[in-house]
C-alpha cells in the first residue's frame, strides 16, 4: 500500500524542485492541487488555468486578468503567490493560452497550471483538443477522485465514452483498477499531452481507509508513481 499524505504534503511528496512548471490534468482535486501546491511551494507561484474554472476560486489570492509581464512582475514582487487569468467571464475564469504560460515560467520560481476540465466529476478522459498542456511543464499530474473508484464508468465519470473506449469497455460497467490503470497510462488518457522531458505522476484524492483494496491493486497495474492523498 502507498502510504497515504494529508493534502499539505503534497509539495514534498511530488519531489518538486526550485523551478518548475506544473500542469494538473483528469478529474477530481485539480483545483485544491493546484491552491495546496500555492501554499507549500517556496518562492514565487503562478497560479493559472488554459482552460477554465469557477469564478469563486480564487483561495484568496491576489487577482490579475491578463496581465502584462511588467504588471505579474510588479505583483509577484508584492504577493508571493499570484493568480491569473484571462478573462472573467461572470461565473467561469477564462484561462490563458499555453504560450503565456511558457512565457511567466521565466518570470516566476513557478508555474502551477489547471490544464484539463472535467465538470466536477472525479474521472475523465480527454477529447481531442484536450488537454492544453504547456510545453515547458515539467510535471504532469493526473488526478482522479476515490469517488470514481469501482463506480459505473457512465455514472461517475465526465466523457464516459471516451473513458470506455480507451479501457476497452462499455461505459455501463465498473472502473476497475485494471481500466482506470490502462486508461491513466495511455497516451489518449492521462498521458494524452505530456512532454517528452516531463515527469507523470498519478494523484489518487479523497482516499478512504475503505478504498485502500482498490488503490493497492491500481497501484500494482500502473508504471509509474503514484501519491495518495487522504481524505480530510
Amino acid at each position: 500500500m502507498v502510504e497515504p499524505i494529508a493534502r499539505d504534503e503534497l509539495a514534498a511528496a511530488l519531489g518538486l524542485g526550485s523551478h518548475e512548471l506544473v500542469s494538473f490534468v483528469g478529474g477530481g482535486g485539480k483545483t485544491t492541487g493546484l491552491f495546496a501546491l500555492g501554499a507549500q511551494l517556496a518562492g514565487t507561484v503562478v497560479l493559472t488555468t488554459t482552460t477554465k474554472m469557477g469564478r469563486d476560486r480564487t483561495d484568496g489570492h491576489h487577482l490579475l486578468i491578463a496581465p502584462t509581464d511588467v504588471e505579474l512582475s510588479d505583483a509577484l514582487r508584492g504577493s508571493r503567490t499570484v493568480l491569473a487569468w484571462r478573462a472573467d467571464a461572470g461565473h467561469k475564469a477564462i484561462g490563458v493560452a499555453p504560450e503565456v504560460c511558457d512565457r511567466w515560467f521565466d518570470l516566476a520560481d513557478h508555474v502551477i497550471v489547471e490544464a484539463d476540465g472535467s465538470r466536477q466529476r472525479p474521472f475523465t478522459a480527454p477529447n481531442p483538443f484536450e488537454p492544453v498542456v504547456p510545453s515547458r511543464t515539467t510535471l504532469l499530474v493526473a488526478c482522479v477522485g476515490a469517488g470514481a473508484f469501482g463506480r459505473v464508468i457512465a455514472d461517475r465519470c465526465h466523457r464516459p465514452m471516451r473513458v470506455a473506449g480507451v479501457a476497452g469497455c462499455s461505459p455501463y460497467e465498473r472502473l476497475t483498477p485494471e481500466r482506470l490503470a490502462t486508461v491513466l497510462s495511455n497516451d489518449r488518457g492521462g498521458r494524452k499531452g505530456c512532454p517528452r522531458h516531463a515527469r507523470f505522476v498519478v494523484v489518487l484524492n479523497q482516499v478512504r481507509p475503505s478504498d485502500h483494496g482498490f488503490v493497492d491493486e491500481l497501484v500494482d497495474a500502473i508504471d509509474g508513481t503514484v501519491v495518495v492523498v487522504a481524505a480530510s
